[in-house]
């Protein structure tokens, strides 16, 4: 176990990654995903020791869907551009001052993003995350402040950068 590493904490990233195998293989060959598991929980306690960053639980299934809708609607919006005869795109550069601290919040904050379509993270510029998008004349700033907001209701302890 990692140095200063509780053994609830450990527990509950050994329960993660054998839940992970049991979605992934199955349950027929258990004492390997069992092995695979506590390898997997060792290596991320060493790799991202637990910090004040939680979830909510109660909150993940929200953000789930929040983040299924979303991506439909902008996956349609792509859709819709790229088969006009006009292509009405106007890409570009957005930078997005993010409010979450450098560290995981702002690493899931951007992850999250990326899997929007229509704009994607290139970088960042101090205090802003700077996104390629497709269309800068959308309310790209508005729509990245709305999944920050919602971001924030699922994780405990994000600070504001």
């Amino acid at each position: 176990m990692a140095r200063g590493v509780s053994l609830p904490a450990a527990l509950v990233r050994g329960a993660g990654f054998a839940a992970l195998w049991v979605v992934l293989i199955g349950t027929g060959n258990m004492p390997t995903g069992l092995a695979t598991a506590a390898a997997a929980a060792w290596l991320s306690l060493h790799l991202l020791p637990p910090g004040e960053l939680r979830l909510r639980p109660l909150a993940l299934p929200g953000l789930a869907l929040r983040f299924a809708w979303r991506s439909l609607l902008a996956g349609w919006d792509v859709a819709r551009r790229a088969f006009d005869p006009r292509l009405p795109l106007r890409p570009g550069f957005v930078a997005y001052r993010v409010g979450l601290a450098p560290g995981p919040a702002r690493s899931a904050f951007a992850a999250l993003s990326s899997l929007l379509p229509g704009s994607v993270p290139t970088g960042e510029d101090g205090d802003a995350i700077v996104y390629h998008c497709l269309d800068v004349a959308q309310p790209v700033a508005a729509q990245l402040a709305e999944e920050e907001a919602a971001l924030r209701r699922a994780l405990v302890g994000a600070r504001d950068a």
